[in-house]
């Protein structure tokens, strides 16, 4: 391994150890309260060195809020692209919302759940900026099924929305409420699914 490369690979850990940290103590802190000496701190390295990788908070938010953003559309796109059957490609894109925000607990609280108030506006206008992708997958894979005729042809901007409703209503749960006694996470999740699913699907004669 070359100097150069040594120095970009170090540069890109220390990168993502000041994002993971950002990230940590945005969700248990709150955002207000964290300072990039705290995040320096935390990551065990002078607050110098954070700004030579992030302006400030509000950059080291845009980052984090895009980073879980493109991953999760890029999975539902995934979805999208591989899946022909189209009702099946709608459970599997909420199942795969379900499972990232679970499998990322703090990206998700940071990007869907914690008060916006907490974020002086600032959260409000990354999520406008990368958020909407995100949903428009959901929108087409609910116009998708109902062209197919699996869906009931109602307005599939209102279905889409319940659809996101409950899927992240499931989803903050089970993060945020670790002590009620829930049943097996894949079993409810696919309860969940079905009774959505058959609530919107189109009967037959």
């Amino acid at each position: 391994m070359g100097v150069q490369e040594r120095k970009s690979r170090h540069k890109a850990n220390v990168r993502r150890l000041i994002l993971d940290a950002a990230r940590d103590l945005f969700v248990t802190e709150g955002y207000q309260h964290t300072s990039l000496r705290k995040i320096a701190e935390k990551i065990e390295y002078s607050p110098a060195t954070i700004y030579l990788y992030f302006q400030d908070k509000s950059e080291l938010l845009d980052a984090l809020l895009t980073e879980t953003f493109t991953e999760l559309d890029a999975k539902l796109r995934h979805i999208s692209l591989r899946e022909t059957d189209s009702l099946t490609a709608l459970r599997r894109g909420l199942r795969t919302y379900i499972e990232f925000g679970l499998s990322h607990p703090n990206h998700y609280l940071l990007a869907f759940v914690q008060n916006e108030a907490l974020f002086e506006g600032e959260r409000k206008h990354y999520k406008l900026k990368h958020g909407p992708a995100c949903f428009d997958n959901l929108r087409q894979a609910v116009r998708r099924a109902i062209s197919d005729g699996h869906l009931t042809d109602e307005d599939p901007e209102t279905t889409a929305q319940a659809l996101w409703a409950a899927a992240h209503g499931l989803t903050s749960l089970l993060i945020t409420q670790p002590d009620f006694p829930f049943v097996a996470r894949r079993r409810l999740i696919e309860r969940m699914l079905t009774l959505l699913l058959d609530g919107v699907r189109r009967r037959q004669g």
